[in-house]
C-alpha cells in the first residue's frame, strides 16, 4: 500500500462554538478546481471538525469579495456529531479575474483561502488539444523536469496536500498519460522554453538496464501527439551510490552509453546541439569511486564521445551539476574531462526575500565566471522549500522572476559566442511540486511564471490564448490518485475509532498501539482514547506479551501526523519487544527522524546490537545506546525517557544507560514509523513488537520498573 496520505490542515484554530459548548476547527477550505476561471462556477469545501464531547449544531459562513456570488447562503447550519467534522460547500463565481480571498467562519474558528482567478474564457468540447504554437526565442531555453509523479506513488504529492497552492493545472495527474506530455509540450513551447531535461535513474547497476521513473519519457512523452514539437535531454541522477551509477568502465560502455544511445541519442527528439547529444550528470563526483580514478573518469568520458562520433553524431557535450563556489570543487569537475558546470537549483540562505533570492544567484553565477575554472550553462530558481519544509524556504513571485530572467539573459550574452552558455539557459524548475520549485500552471499563480518566460525570451511572439483542460472538456488526469485517496480516508476514519483499554487515563498517556485488531485488520488504533490510529502495512500480527503483537519483517505500522505526537517538555517511549536475530545493525522500533527534520523528533530501536533511544539536538545527535546486547528470543520491555535535560534508557526496568540534553525536544510534522525506519525501508526491526506507548512526560524509574514487571 501507499505511503499514508494525510489530509491538509488549513487555518487551524479552535474556539467554543456558541449555545453547544462545541470545540470547533475549521480543518481546511479548498476549491475544487485545480486552477479557476472568472466567470466559472468553483465550489468551496470547508470541512468543519466539532472536536468536544457532544453534537452540535453549527453555524458555518463564507465571507467572498465582492464581484462574487455565493450559493446557495453564504452562512449555513450543519449538525456535526461529537468528534466528528462536516463539509460544508458553496458555488462561487468571480465576475472578473484576479486573485481572490475567501474566509470559512464557524464560531472564532477561521478556514482562509487565497485563490486566483483566470480571465474567463467560454468552456467548449474539442477531440483534442490544439496543435502547439511553438515561439521564437531569443536563447535556447530549457527546464529541467522532475519525473516523480507516477500513479502508483500517490505519496510523492504529500507536500502538496500542506501547500494547496502549489495544486498542478493538471491536479495531483499521473504522468504516464501521452495527454499530460502534450499538455506540458503545449504550454513550454507556446511560452519560449524549447526542451525538458529529465531526471533519469537507473534502478540497479553492473547488469541491463533498468529505471525508476522512466514512464514521464517512454510512456509519456514516446507515445505523446506532439512529441516532435520540442526537445528533451536527461540528466543521469547518480546520486543513490551502489544503485543509480555505474560498476565499471565496461558497465558504462556495454551497457549504460548503448541504452542511452539506441532510446535517446539517435531519436531526433534528443537535444543536440553541434551535432552533439547533451547528457547532464547529477553528480559527476561520484563516477571516481564507481571507474576508480580521477584519470579513469575523463578516460571514460573521452571514450564515451568516441562513441558518438562512430555513431554519426560530432561528439558529446557533457555537463555536470554543481551548485557552489569551492574553487577545489570546480578544478575537480574540470579535471574529470567536463564541458560545462550547471547547476539543478541555487540554494540561498535564510528565508530571503524576492530581491535578496535575485541578487544571490546572479552572485552565485558572476562569481563563477570570475573564477574562470569551468565554462558554465546558467540556471535561474524560481523558489524552494524542501520536501518537508525544511531550512531556507522562498519563493520568486512570477513579476520579479521576469526580472531575474532578464538580468541572467543578459549576462549571458556577455559569455563568449563560442561557449554553449551563450546560447542556452536553464530554468528550475518545470514541475518539482514537492521541493517547492516550479513553474509549470498551478493554483497560485496560474501561467504567471510561464508568461514571465515568455515576455522575456519571446518579447516579439504577441498575444496569446492559455488553456486548460476543463476550457476544452479533457481531463482529469489524477484518477488513479484520487481512487487511492478515497480508500485512504476511509482507513483513516477507521483508524480514528474511539478506543479505551483500562489503563487508558494514566497521566501523560498520550497514545497506544497494543496491536490487538483482528488477525488482517489495515487498522492500527490507538487505545489510549486519544484517537492517534494509523495503519499496518505489509506486516501481520502474532500473539504477543498481551494480546497481539506486530510482526516486524519489513513492514510497518504508521501514524499519521498530529500536532499530539510532538512533546517539547518532556516524553517517555515505552514497548515490548521480542528479538528475532542477534546483532542487529541498525534497525528501528518507533522512529520520528527523518531528512528534512534530523534534529527533531525522537525515536527507540537497536543499533550495532544494543538499545539505543534518540532525542536530537542537532542532525542526528544524541544516541543514547545500551552497554549489553539486545536479548534475542525472549520478550524485553524498552524505554526511553527525557525530561528535557536528561536522557535515559531502561531495559527490563533497569537503568540502561544516561545522557545529558539540555533544551526542549524539537517539534516537527512527521508520521511516527513503527517496526521500521520509514516507510518500504530496510532499515526495520526484525522480530515482534508489542505495548508500543507515547507519554507526554518523562516517566519515573519506578514507574519504568511497574511497566517493564507489567506482563510478567
Amino acid at each position: 500500500m501507499s505511503r499514508w496520505i494525510v489530509c491538509l490542515l488549513v487555518g487551524l484554530a479552535a474556539c467554543a462554538a456558541p449555545g453547544a459548548g462545541a470545540q470547533l476547527i475549521v480543518r481546511s477550505l479548498l476549491p475544487d478546481a485545480n486552477v479557476a476561471r472568472a466567470r466559472r462556477t468553483v465550489t468551496l469545501t470547508a470541512l468543519v471538525e466539532n472536536a468536544s464531547v457532544a453534537a452540535a449544531s453549527v453555524r458555518v459562513a463564507l465571507t467572498a469579495p465582492r464581484g462574487v456570488t455565493v450559493s446557495p447562503a453564504a452562512a449555513q447550519t450543519v449538525r456535526i456529531a461529537a468528534a466528528d467534522t462536516a463539509r460544508v460547500v458553496w458555488r462561487v463565481s468571480a465576475s472578473r479575474p484576479g486573485e481572490q480571498r475567501f474566509t470559512a467562519a464557524a464560531g472564532t474558528a477561521r478556514g482562509e483561502l487565497k485563490l486566483l482567478f483566470l480571465p474567463a474564457l467560454a468552456a467548449r468540447k474539442l477531440p483534442y488539444i490544439p496543435a502547439p504554437s511553438p515561439v521564437k526565442t531569443t536563447m535556447l531555453v530549457g527546464a529541467h523536469n522532475c519525473p516523480l509523479w507516477e500513479a502508483d506513488r500517490p505519496g510523492m504529492w504529500s507536500n502538496i496536500l500542506k501547500h494547496p497552492e502549489r495544486t498542478p493545472a493538471l491536479g495531483f495527474y499521473a504522468q504516464e498519460s501521452p495527454e499530460v506530455a502534450d499538455w506540458e509540450t503545449k504550454w513550454a513551447v507556446e511560452h519560449g522554453v524549447s526542451f525538458f531535461i529529465y531526471c533519469w535513474y537507473r534502478d540497479g547497476q553492473g547488469g541491463p538496464v533498468k529505471m525508476n521513473f522512466g514512464s514521464a519519457i517512454h510512456d509519456s512523452l514516446f507515445k505523446s501527439r506532439f512529441r516532435s514539437k520540442m526537445k528533451y535531454t536527461i540528466m543521469w541522477e547518480n546520486q543513490a551510490r551502489g544503485q543509480a551509477g555505474v560498476s565499471s568502465e565496461s558497465d558504462l560502455m556495454d551497457n549504460l552509453l548503448p541504452f542511452w544511445m539506441e532510446n535517446y541519442f539517435k531519436d531526433p527528439g534528443y537535444l543536440k546541439v553541434d551535432n552533439k547529444p547533451v547528457l547532464y550528470v547529477y553528480r559527476p563526483e561520484f563516477l571516481i569511486d564507481d571507474l576508480g580514478g580521477i584519470g579513469q573518469v575523463r578516460a571514460a568520458f573521452d571514450k564515451m564521445r568516441d562513441a558518438c562520433r562512430a555513431a554519426g553524431f560530432d561528439g558529446l557535450y557533457l555537463l555536470g551539476e554543481y551548485r557552489g563556489l569551492d574553487p577545489k570543487h570546480l578544478t575537480l569537475l574540470k579535471s574529470l574531462g567536463l564541458d560545462y558546470v550547471f547547476a539543478y537549483c541555487w540554494y540561498v540562505p535564510n528565508n530571503p526575500t524576492p530581491q535578496q533570492s535575485i541578487d544571490t544567484q546572479m552572485g552565485y553565477i558572476r562569481k563563477t565566471q570570475e573564477l574562470g575554472i569551468l565554462p558554465q550553462v546558467l540556471t535561474v530558481s524560481q523558489a524552494w522549500s524542501g520536501w518537508s519544509d525544511e531550512g531556507t524556504i522562498w519563493k520568486i513571485p512570477p513579476k520579479d522572476f521576469g526580472r531575474l530572467l532578464t538580468q541572467a539573459q543578459d549576462f549571458a550574452r556577455t559569455l563568449p559566442k563560442e561557449e554553449l552558455g551563450s546560447r542556452m539557459l536553464l530554468l528550475d524548475n518545470w514541475n518539482e511540486w514537492g521541493e517547492g520549485h516550479y513553474i509549470a500552471p498551478y493554483r497560485e499563480y496560474g501561467f504567471g511564471y510561464l508568461d514571465a518566460v515568455r515576455d522575456v525570451f519571446a518579447p516579439g511572439a504577441g498575444p496569446h490564448q492559455d488553456l486548460l483542460p476543463e476550457d476544452i472538456g479533457m481531463g482529469p488526469y489524477d484518477k488513479p490518485y484520487k481512487a487511492i485517496a478515497i480508500r485512504e480516508a476511509a482507513a483513516r476514519k477507521a483508524a480514528s475509532k474511539l478506543v479505551r483499554k483500562p489503563g487508558w487515563d494514566e497521566p501523560g498517556l498520550a497514545a497506544w498501539w497494543s496491536f490487538d485488531e483482528p488477525a488482517g485488520a489495515d487498522a492500527l488504533l490507538d487505545s489510549s482514547g486519544h484517537r492517534l490510529g494509523g495503519q499496518l502495512v505489509k506486516a501481520k500480527r502474532a500473539p504477543g506479551i498481551a494480546g497481539s503483537a506486530m510482526v516486524c519483517s519489513g513492514g510497518w505500522g504508521l501514524i499519521p501526523p498530529s500536532p499530539s505526537l510532538s512533546f517539547t517538555a518532556g516524553l517517555t517511549v515505552s514497548c515490548w519487544v521480542k528479538s528475532a536475530e542477534a546483532g542487529q545493525g541498525n534497525t528501528w522500533v518507533l522512529n520520528r527522524v527523518y531528512s528534512g527534520g534530523t534534529d527533531t523528533g525522537y525515536r527507540l530501536g537497536v543499533v550495532d546490537g544494543k538499545p539505543c533511544f534518540e532525542v536530537p539536538l542537532t542532525s542526528f545527535s544524541h544516541h543514547l545506546s545500551g552497554s549489553v546486547d539486545l536479548p534475542t528470543g525472549r520478550w524485553t520491555h524498552l524505554a526511553g525517557t527525557f525530561d528535557g535535560n536528561v536522557m535515559r534508557l531502561y531495559v527490563d526496568g533497569i537503568e540502561a544507560a544516561t545522557m545529558e540534553r539540555p533544551g526542549p525536544a524539537k517539534a516537527n510534522d512527521f508520521h511516527i514509523c513503527l517496526g521500521n525506519y520509514e516507510v518500504d525501508h530496510k532499515a526495520f526491526f526484525r522480530g515482534l513488537l508489542d505495548e508500543v506507548k507515547l507519554y507526554n512526560r518523562a516517566l519515573a524509574a519506578e514507574e519504568v520498573r511497574k511497566h517493564a514487571s507489567e506482563y510478567r
